[in-house]
This record gives C-alpha cells, structure tokens and sequence, in this order.
C-alpha cells in the first residue's frame, strides 16, 4: 500500500472559542470543533440531553402492543442477530421486558443454518421452541427491516411480530403491527446513526412510559432502565455505527456506569478475561476487547452463548461463559490469521490488470471469518476487497469492505444488472457488503467486480488518507492529557485524535517479534513511542503521527506515543 497522505482537519475558531469559554479544555473545545461539534451541550452527555422516544416512528404503537401483551399475560420470543449489537441488543430486551413483568425468551439464528434474520426457517424454529412452545409475539432486535417473508411465515401460523432494526429498509417493508426503526421512510427521528442496541433501549423506554401512563407505575415509578445502558455502550461501539451527538451520549452514560463498577455480570466478567480494568473503561476496550469475544460466538459457534452471558445475574456463570467466549476468540484469531496469510499468497498471484479490487477465495476458509480477512486485506492493499469462503451445495459466501472512494453495494448493484444470473442475492452498504453465488461463477464475478470499480470510481488505484489534528503543543504531552483524551467517547464518525509532529528518533528496536520500540525526541521532552506491526527501522528525524496515549510499567504511568505512521522529515514543509 502507498504511504497515506497526511491531512490536517479544519477547525472553525469561532466555534472553538465559543467551546472553550463554555469551560471545556482549550484542546477539547479544537478537537471537538474539527469534529463538527457546534454547542456545548453537545459533550456534556447528560440524560436530559437525550433524544425523547416519542420521536422514533411506531415506538408508542409497539409499547401499547407489549403493554396489552404483558396485561393479557401472552408469550413474547426476541429474534436477534448474531453479533454484538444483537447480542446487546437481545440483553437489552430480555432484561427491560423481564424487569416489566413480561414472559419473554430469546432466539438466535444459526447465521450458517438458517440465514440472516427473521427468516422462514427461523420461524419454523421459534414454534417449537423449547421453553415456551409457540410464541404469541415475536419481536425481533437489530434485525427484520428486510424479513418480509419471515415476517409473512410467521403470521401464517398464527405469530405477530414486532420488528425494532436499524438497517436501511428495502422497497417494499414486513407486513408487521409495528416496525420501530429510525431509517424507515417518514420516520423524523433526529439520529438516523442509532444501534439495533440502542432502538430497542428506547422502546423500552416508551414501554415504561406507557405503563406509567396506564398506572401502573406512578409517574416516575418502574424500573431503572439506566441500569442497560451498559450494554447499550458495547453494542452501539461494537457495531461501528456512526457517534453522533445522541450516540456519544448513551455511550458517555455507560462508560461512567463501568467505571463505577455499576455492570451487568456478564459485562464484568468480559472485562476480566480481557484483561482491562472496569475503572480505567474506554471506547477502545468496547470495540477491541469486549466486542470482538462475543462477536466470535457467532462467527464461529452460538451466539446465544454471547447472550447468555449478558442476562445471566449469576456472577459465576457469567464468568464460566465469557471464558468460552475468550477461548473461542481465540480460535477465531487463529483462524483468520491462517487464512489471512493464505490470502496475501493469493493476492500476490493475481495480475497486475486487476489492482483495482481484490476477490479471494479458498475451499478450506471459514464463512464466520471472511468479513474479517477482507477488513485486513482492505487496510493493506488500500482498495474494495471481497473475501469468499465455501457456504455449502456449491455456493460461496462473500464478505466485503471497502475505502471511502467506493460504494460498494452500488458496485455490487452494477454488477447484478450487468450479470443478472451472476449474483444470487447481496446486501450492505457503502462501506461493507454482502453476496452468494455459485463457485463457478467466482472468477467471472472478480472480473465483473474490478470492472465495476473501475467504471464507478472512474480509477484504478486509491490512495489512503490519514487525517489528523495538527500539531500537539508540547504543554499538553503529559499524562494528564493522555488521561483526559482517553476518558473521552470516541469511535466512528468522530475518531481519537491524531497529532502529527517532528521527532529525533534516538533509539529504536523490535520487541515481540514484529512491533518497533521508539525513543523519541522533540524539543526538550523525550518519548516513549511504539508503532505495533512495524518492523522497518526509520531514519534519525521523522515526522510522526501518533495518538497520544498512557503507559503502565512496574506501577508507574508515563506518556506513550502510539504511532500511526511515520516518514522522513520535512521540515522546511511543515
């Protein structure tokens, strides 16, 4: 991949100041002036800053649906998806349901089984479910936008369904009583940037609303749902949707719960076998640490291990469950390394007329990791990469990630309309994606693909961009600093700072095998820096791009550079 072209972001001053005399940090106030924050009331993350529900289009409608449920004493089974979010997001609705007095359980799909979704198999499951037999409502969480078969199976024989999602609809939306989600057409809800998690937190928060509203809880009486929002925080960093201002706060709320030791059990326990300290919790332990453990049961076996362990109220049992959760990632990290490299020794024998896109393939793969290796092979090669793996009776199943140049459902939409037989079906959206077809067909779809990438991005190759925040002025290279960045929410669509300045590098050696070990210089202050999966030594004076972050060694803590990227200096450029 060519070297990543270093920009720097924009920052309204007027807006910056406006900040900072609000009494936000003067580095705050610029950080959060480049990431589109306008208002103070922005950071501050309050409850009472949070989006009302009523907003959210058919939330009333389906609390008055799940209030006469839980009057008439009927049978409720949540439907989730099977990663973190619908993880999260099943939690979420088991344990508010149950707090309210419903009879509610939980199904999971088998993603290799029986699909994505409210699928007509899935229905054929839920009426034979073990504990409760046929259930009265379905309700399904992160997931049903696009089940209109599902949905239609489902009241064949008898079930009503309940969908809460927040994927982008299709043309035509599931006959259900009631369909809550922000991104369904007429819905005027502010953020459209909502998790499945956090869809159905509000829902409960319009169901309570609506059993005050009935009397049955006085007006500021029911359960304490701020005790979810714990989940809600993994799931909505987990799933990488976009932090807008409502995002952050929810996510604020339950990191200061975390640090508080205020979790469910299930959540504690992830800490522990990760290895992170509750107290010290950030975005980055959600999305790298906690995440990925219960990701991996659905790539690999069951997710409703992943969710058992988050409505368990058995510290024990939590623990013994995220323990098959952190073994199982394991598992999965072996996996998608092995095939990584498989993958890299493929690519390398590809020719060099297809460098605009990358499609691999091997029969021995597994479909659970595939998302995972084209997110890798994506970062390294810098262009729209699809990853494909045998998914059974001659079909492939692939998953794709793409860069920002390219919007790769809309290369897959191109595609099917220029090869209609070529494509069996494909979802997703700009960024990741998607498919199935035949094994056959895999070496026509990679051309028909690097075509179609070609044609709609109008080139060949992409050059990645590293954005950051400028320089660091030297008073704020502290740990203090590095604390203060790191107790703040950051993630998608409003990314950890990135400074950029020149160093001295006065030592430099490789630990672990394959991360380069700096001593640093800039002015009068010396650094400790690290750049992990960088193994080539740099020259004496560097320009360096680096998030400034903490190092705990023998119980003392010190500043520690994480380096992004570096490059000879430009001096008289800068």
């Amino acid at each position: 991949m060519a070297a990543p072209r270093i920009l720097t972001r924009r920052v309204d001053s007027g807006i910056a100041q406006r900040l900072e005399r609000s009494g936000i940090h003067p580095l705050l106030a610029r950080l959060w002036a480049a990431r589109g924050v306008a208002e103070p009331a922005e950071t501050r993350g309050e409850w009472t800053s949070m989006l009302a529900p009523h907003g959210l289009t058919h939330a009333s409608r389906a609390a008055e649906l799940l209030a006469d449920a839980i009057r008439d004493r009927k049978r409720l089974l949540i439907v989730a998806d099977y990663d973190c979010d619908g993880a999260t997001a099943c939690a979420v609705g088991i344990r508010g349901l149950r707090s309210m007095g419903a009879d509610v359980d939980f199904l999971v799909p088998n993603r290799f089984e029986t699909g994505y979704g409210l699928s007509p198999a899935v229905v054929d499951l839920a009426v034979k479910h073990p504990r409760m037999g046929k259930p009265d409502i379905i309700v399904t969480v992160d997931n049903g936008i696009a089940s209109i078969d599902g949905v239609a199976a489902a009241k064949a024989v008898g079930i009503d369904v309940i969908v809460t999602d927040h994927h982008l609809p299709g043309d035509v939306l599931p006959d259900a009583l009631a369909i809550v989600n922000p991104n369904q057409p007429g819905c005027g809800f502010p953020s459209k940037n909502l998790a499945g998690v956090g869809v159905i937190f509000y829902l409960m928060l319009a169901l309570r609303a609506e059993l005050r509203k009935r009397g049955v809880y006085p007006a500021d009486g029911g359960p304490r749902l701020n005790t979810l929002v714990d989940l809600v925080a993994l799931g909505t960093v987990a799933d990488v949707v976009k932090l807008d201002a409502n995002n952050r706060l929810l996510v604020a709320q339950g990191l200061q719960r975390i640090r508080k030791g205020l979790m469910q059990p299930g959540v504690q326990a992830l800490f522990v076998v990760a290895s992170r300290a509750p107290r010290e919790a950030s975005t980055f332990d959600m999305g790298f640490a906690l995440g990925p453990r219960i990701n991996a049961a659905g790539r690999l076996a069951d997710m409703s291990l992943g969710i058992r362990c988050l409505i368990t109220d058995d510290e024990d049992e939590a623990l013994q469950l995220a323990r098959q959760l952190d073994t199982i990632n394991r598992e999965r990290r072996d996996i998608e390394a092995t095939m990584r490299d498989q993958a890299l020794l493929a690519v390398e024998s590809l020719t060099a007329s297809m460098n605009a896109s990358v499609c691999v393939f091997d029969a021995g793969w597994h479909q659970g990791v595939v998302g995972l290796v084209a997110s890798k092979l994506k970062d390294k090669f810098w262009c729209p990469t699809i990853a494909f793996a045998p998914a059974g009776d001659g079909e492939l199943r692939g998953s794709g990630r793409s860069v920002p140049d390219v919007h790769l459902r809309d290369v897959l939409d191109l595609v099917s309309k220029r090869y209609p037989q070529l494509i069996r079906k494909f979802g997703g959206h700009a960024m990741a994606a998607g498919l199935t077809l035949h094994e056959s067909d895999f070496p026509v779809f990679a051309s028909a693909f690097d075509a179609a990438v070609r044609e709609l991005s109008g080139r060949s190759q992409f050059e990645p961009a590293l954005e950051t925040d400028g320089s660091l002025d030297t008073c704020y290279a502290n740990t203090e600093m590095a604390t203060l960045l790191d107790q703040q929410v950051w993630g998608s669509g409003f990314p950890a700072p990135v400074f950029v300045d020149t160093f001295t590098v006065r030592n430099q050696r490789i630990v672990g095998e394959k991360h380069l070990k700096l001593a640093l210089e800039r002015g009068s202050q010396r650094f400790d820096g690290i750049w992990f999966g960088r193994a080539d030594s740099l020259p004496a004076a560097v320009d360096v791009a680096y998030r400034l972050g903490l190092n705990n060694w023998n119980g003392m803590v010190a500043v520690q550079l994480l380096v992004e990227h570096a490059e000879p200096a430009r001096r008289n450029e800068r």
